[in-house]
């Protein structure tokens, strides 16, 4: 597909069967609601230019054989942009796929509020945001498909708000639209390639990929299961560790599996969420998303082996909150030597992300299964564990705190570091005994 597409060419890009849903009457005096000169003449050119008779085309489709609300904005019609009968048109959108128990895909391409409806148009996203709210209360996901453009308002409510964020390739994709950015702003800031950069955007996805990938999204998102996840098998050692420091050995050795390893050999298929919505991402220390598991879906957090940012913990967070609001299970894979420590770990707020990812895990509805896969350093590791519901594999640790450090606390010289590590009961079968953990080998939830 070459330019701009249309309303009606990127639902075509994404489903054969689509629905128009009937749209709210509504009257409005001539010229609109602020007798706006010559905005009959504007609403009529775009309607002839277009075909459509607003800036958004509503429906109901089935995608990859998942139905859903699709809402695609039509930027030929006044610039995609939102006023009144948009509104009216969205929250009708909403309303129907509340009733009707359906998930909700914008697909985004707008300037913004429609300037000659004035404050009567910019608080239709008050409205898109209530609409929105009440759909994610209802426990319905939203997926949204950045276009380009896809700026101002609209980004920062059907965009930005939504559960999952995939976006078209080269997007302009900011809450500035180009003619109101400072003079000196940087474009490449704007795209939807920096926004997947920033944590604030899940995936770019190529056209001749996008209904393939958003029908996986939607089957996955609509895939509620009350049933825990499987405990993972084993994938490294499967005698128990001799002594703590052989513990620690074999938890910190490169040809330990890691985390993509088990994760591989856990889902048939899985999708990455990626950022934690505040402008940061942890590829190297979280990994999180959705996946297919012996035909139901579950969610998972795992940790890579790395030390976690707090990016990290705010993406798990992030992760978890959305599975228990669909209903579905979480797997979490344990494997840190600890929370980063550094003084931009500090700045970005380690203490508060792991705090949050604590109180989510204590009070989350949906089960979640954990299971430790190498080194579980202190409350860094232990934050991604769930309480009561701890696995251990044979080749793993968990410890209060490094035994290096215990050592140097104690004023121990090194070499009597692996008879720390040995008091401090660090094993899986150690754990086992004292209740922190289910079992040191596979168990059943």
């Amino acid at each position: 597909m070459t330019g701009r597409a249309s309303a009606r060419e990127v639902i075509a890009l994404v489903t054969d069967a689509f629905t128009e849903l009937p749209y709210p009457a509504r009257d409005f005096r001539r010229d609109g609601p602020l007798a706006w000169p010559g905005y009959d003449l504007s609403r009529a050119r775009g309607a002839e230019r277009t075909g459509e008779s607003e800036s958004v085309v509503c429906g109901t489709a089935e995608v990859e054989g998942t139905r859903a609300v699709l809402i695609a904005f039509e930027f030929g019609f006044l610039g995609g942009s939102l006023g009144e009968r948009t509104g009216d048109r969205l929250a009708a959108a909403y309303a129907h796929a509340r009733e009707h128990r359906l998930p909700v895909v914008p697909l985004v391409a707008t300037g913004g509020s429609r300037m000659q409806e004035g404050m009567l148009a910019l608080t239709q996203l008050q409205r898109v945001a209530r609409e929105s709210a009440l759909t994610r209360q209802a426990g319905l996901a939203q997926i949204a498909v950045l276009r380009d453009p896809t700026t101002g308002g609209g980004w920062a409510t059907l965009g930005a708000g939504a559960d999952v964020v995939l976006a078209l390739p080269g997007a302009q994709v900011g809450f500035a639209g180009s003619r109101v950015r400072p003079a000196d702003a940087d474009p490449a800031a704007y795209t939807a390639e920096a926004q997947v950069a920033a944590g604030a955007a899940d995936a770019v996805v190529p056209e001749g990929e996008l209904r393939e990938t958003l029908g996986r999204w939607l089957r996955l998102l609509t895939g509620a299961s009350g049933e825990p996840a499987p405990v993972p098998e084993p994938l490294g050692a499967r005698d128990l560790p001799a002594s703590g420091w052989d513990a620690v050995r074999r938890a910190r050795s490169p040809r330990r599996p890691r985390a993509p390893k088990y994760l591989d050999a856990y889902f048939t298929h899985r999708v990455a969420v990626r950022g934690d919505r505040c402008g940061g991402t942890d590829p190297d220390g979280m990994l999180c998303g959705f996946g297919e598991h012996g035909g139901r879906t579950v969610a998972y957090a795992a940790q890579t082996g790395a030390a976690t940012r707090p990016a990290g913990y705010r993406t798990a967070t992030r992760l978890i909150r959305l599975a228990d609001r669909l209903g579905i299970p979480v797997l979490t894979l344990v494997d840190t030597p600890g929370a980063a420590n550094d003084a931009e770990a500090e700045r970005q707020g380690a203490g508060a992300a792991i705090a949050e990812l604590f109180g989510v895990l204590a009070t989350v509805r949906t089960p979640v299964t954990t299971l430790v896969i190498g080194e579980g350093g202190s409350g860094g590791a232990l934050a991604l564990a769930a309480p009561g519901r701890t696995w251990a594999a044979p080749d793993s640790y968990f410890s209060v705190i490094a035994p290096e450090m215990a050592a140097a606390i104690l004023k121990r010289p090194p070499a009597e570091v692996a008879e720390t590590a040995g008091q401090l009961r660090i094993r899986p079968q150690d754990l086992a005994e004292l209740g922190v953990i289910r079992s040191p080998e596979r168990g059943t939830p």
